[in-house]
């Protein structure tokens, strides 16, 4: 514990708290203001840490939606909580990551999702052509306490440090006014839940090395290559009964299966085996990412198309950002096309009346009797997204010119990078 109230520790995990931002806890409280309160009130902080007295607040409770549907649950931390839990974390994750197995790669420095499709795509590469894909249902909301500090108690001596984690898993959570009790589980959302989860679900990875399996894990989410249907059957079963039995953690399933890769999807990736096994976007992946471009490009927004361009170029960029890797670039011509189609029609709905809509596309250069009959004709939004008229008015340079950025042009530029 002395090590975590240390100053340069304090000081690291403060600007780490900081830089991360996030929304307030059930106190109110800010990342803003967290450095003038704890100029106030640490020296009481750090004796009841030394003294092992601390006790965090509750978390407060947040829902987001999943990507493949429904709704996920974070507990949010106060600020406090989330600085004490960032300097334990500093402390605590040199002695755990060095034994960590490399075939792990959520959460950890100097890992990434795409080193975790890569070391899979080379598994399907060798000839592994069937992958075992477990699915743990509400992981985060299901891990035992007991097991976990069990765990932790045979590498931490300091029983104050002992002590405070528990505190921080057992802390309750704010729901509808009233502090309701957690007896299981490690909220998402607070520093500290992703080191104790590597920790428990490390004893899955070295149970896979030791039975010699080729398996990629990141985070919950764990792939196991094998060479045939019937040798992947038997690998569910035996890991199923080890996770329920050893980990008491429950295995979805309806999610989970023995498939070829290309059907399955791992961290938004597919892997088709051609001659040479190929890493894809995956169809959720696009359909997703359809779906929020579909939400910023919505026609009754009522916001500038330079607006909904600004909005589109941060999700486009970030998207492509992350999926470059995967060489379609067929993809991304699609997406452009459909996306420009879809800026022209938002246009020609701001546009409203006939009249108006004629007099710009004039100004814009198109000839008189297109666009009057254009305007006039009455076709719906979308046709009239794809006509001579829009495209001559609305050209790809233009829309450039406006802060469109191309999926295409971009992926064009990382492959080359």
């Amino acid at each position: 514990m002395e090590e975590v109230v240390a100053g340069i520790n304090l000081r690291r995990a403060l600007r780490r708290v900081q830089g991360n931002k996030g929304s307030a806890g059930i106190d109110g409280m800010t990342t803003g203001t967290l450095a003038d309160y704890l100029r106030q009130e640490w020296p009481r902080l750090r004796e009841e840490l030394l003294g092992g007295s601390y006790r965090p607040q509750a978390v407060r409770r947040v829902e987001i939606p999943k990507p493949e549907g429904g709704m996920r649950q974070l507990g949010i931390p106060t600020v406090v909580d989330r600085f004490i839990q960032q300097a334990l974390l500093q402390v605590r994750s040199p002695l755990y990551e060095p034994t960590f197995s490399p075939h792990s790669y959520g959460f950890r420095k100097g890992k990434s999702a795409h080193q975790a499709v890569a070391e899979a795509h080379g598994y399907v590469a060798a000839g592994r052509g069937w992958v075992v894909d477990l699915d743990l249902e509400k992981f985060f909301d299901r891990v035992n306490h007991d097991l976990l500090m069990g765990r932790l108690a045979k590498r931490i001596g300091d029983k104050r440090v002992l002590r405070l984690v528990r505190r921080y898993l057992e802390a309750g959570v704010l729901l509808n006014g009233v502090v309701v009790e957690r007896v299981e589980g490690t909220p998402q959302g607070g520093p500290l839940s992703p080191l104790l989860a590597n920790i428990l679900l490390d004893e899955l990875d070295k149970e896979l090395e030791g039975r010699g399996h080729r398996f990629v894990r990141y985070a919950d989410d764990c792939n196991i290559y094998v060479r045939s249907r019937r040798a992947g059957e038997r690998v569910m079963v035996s890991v199923t009964r080890f996770l329920e039995r050893k980990l008491r953690l429950k295995v979805n399933a309806a999610k989970s299966a023995v498939a070829r890769p290309r059907e399955r999807t791992f961290l938004g990736f597919c892997i088709r085996e051609k001659q040479e096994p190929q890493v894809e976007i995956a169809h959720d992946s696009i359909w997703r990412a359809k779906q929020t471009i579909r939400r910023i490009t919505k026609r009754n927004r009522g916001v500038s198309l330079e607006r909904v361009l600004a909005e589109l170029r941060t999700f486009t960029d970030g998207w492509v950002g992350y999926f470059w890797r995967a060489r379609t670039p067929s993809v991304y011509q699609r997406l452009d096309k459909w996306i420009r189609r879809r800026l022209r029609c938002y246009q020609w709905k701001q546009w409203k009346r006939p009249r108006t809509r004629a007099r710009a596309l004039v100004k814009a250069g198109v000839g008189r009797w297109l666009a009057w009959g254009t305007a006039y004709d009455g076709p719906g939004l979308w046709r009239a997204a794809g006509s001579p008229a829009l495209t001559r008015a609305l050209p790809n340079r233009l829309l450039v010119g406006l802060g469109f950025h191309s999926l295409y042009e971009r992926y064009q530029a990382l492959a080359v990078s």
